[in-house]
């Protein structure tokens, strides 16, 4: 079996094997300073895909961890492995929240030692610490510990995971008008659930928020695969050519409004459509209003990271998580946040996606 191997500036208290995520999954060994991380399993559902996985788990527990972290989500088969592991073998199972450990991973994959950052977590969905979904959050994080400190206005999932292939499922939760495109009674079905809260959970997922702006500015209702329709909006927005715009970029971004909330800022999307939808009566270009929304989402980071700037005192951020794959999106946010005079630090030797959580969780568990 073939692993790699990275180097960590600091020794952990204890050996974990870490069990990763339900898909783009890595199961990771740590023990000192040494960690070994396996190839990606793309799918934990797939039984071919599990039963690699579970090999390659039963061959690191030969070296005797003392914990077995894994993700809070209990459907996860990683999690329920481990559960399984530990209640054969009597090894402690540690569960770690899904978006602590994409900070946790990028912080060692630059080889910080343990300190306080601005954590951005951005992608689909990962439960979170309070049993409710989350996907664009906003930490305050080191390796033992996080706090929430900002997140996106939570979204309408109708119909669940139907809202994944299928974002005009989101509009509706949204309160956005029909699209053409949609049938009058699928909408009228979905409205209907939505008012009865129905297999609609919520969700603060960056990821869904793509998903819908992308169905709103393209006029496609479906995906055929899971950011499908994000990965087409951000090739639209690619072609437009910023030049025409002023050197003031963030002055050129959809509205949005930030709540205080309690301890927390909540970043509401509503006013970002209705300026979608404006521009798109005006017939302006989509890859112009493509552009213009990847802005908007950059300068959302820069303002919140601004803001916790100022509550915290720390100035180091870490971007981290599935979305941050958007190449357009990480360069604007990159250039918003040097100006301001922000340390950002993304991944480098590991992907910003699932496959770097089990080094987040190892690195987590093993200096608690």
């Amino acid at each position: 079996m073939e692993f790699k191997e990275i180097k960590m500036p600091f020794s952990l208290a204890r050996s974990v094997l870490a069990l990763g995520s339900q898909n783009k999954n890595t199961v990771c060994f740590a023990k000192g300073k040494s960690v070994f991380i396996s190839g990606t399993h793309s799918n934990l559902s797939d039984p071919d895909e599990l039963s690699c996985f579970e090999r390659i788990v039963k061959y690191f527990l030969k070296n005797g961890p003392k914990v077995i972290a894994c993700d809070l989500h209990p459907e996860y088969n990683s999690s329920k492995f481990a559960f399984e592991v530990s209640k054969c073998q009597g090894i402690k199972v540690s569960e770690i929240q899904h978006h602590h450990a994409h900070i946790a991973s990028c912080m060692a994959d630059n080889g910080l030692v343990n300190q306080k950052v601005i954590g951005v977590a951005f992608d689909g969905t990962g439960l979170g610490s309070d049993g409710t979904l989350w996907g664009a959050e906003f930490l305050i994080s080191d390796y033992r510990n996080f706090y929430r400190a900002a997140h996106l206005k939570e979204i309408a999932l109708i119909g669940a995971e139907k809202a994944i292939l299928e974002p005009w499922r989101l509009l509706a939760g949204l309160g956005l008008a029909r699209p053409d495109s949609v049938n009058k009674n699928d909408w009228q079905t979905v409205k209907k659930l939505y008012s009865k809260d129905f297999n609609s959970p919520y969700a603060s997922s960056m990821g869904r928020l793509f998903d819908a702006a992308a169905c709103v500015i393209l006029d496609k209702p479906r995906a055929g695969f899971e950011a499908g329709l994000a990965i087409e909006l951000e090739h639209t927005a690619i072609s437009f050519q910023p030049s025409a715009f002023s050197h003031q970029l963030s002055a050129n971004s959809y509205k949005y409004k930030i709540i205080k909330n309690k301890d927390k800022f909540v970043v509401d999307p509503i006013p970002i459509f209705k300026d979608i939808i404006r521009d798109l009566q005006k017939k302006e270009p989509k890859a112009k209003i493509a552009y213009r929304f990847h802005l908007t989402v950059a300068d959302i980071i820069s303002k919140i990271c601004k803001l916790l700037r100022k509550k915290y005192k720390i100035n180091k951020v870490v971007l981290s998580g599935r979305v941050f794959k958007n190449n357009l999106l990480l360069r604007l946010s990159l250039g918003l946040l040097y100006k301001e005079g922000f340390k950002v630090f993304i991944h480098k030797d590991l992907s910003c996606n699932d496959s770097g959580i089990s080094l987040g969780q190892a690195v987590i568990a093993g200096i608690r």
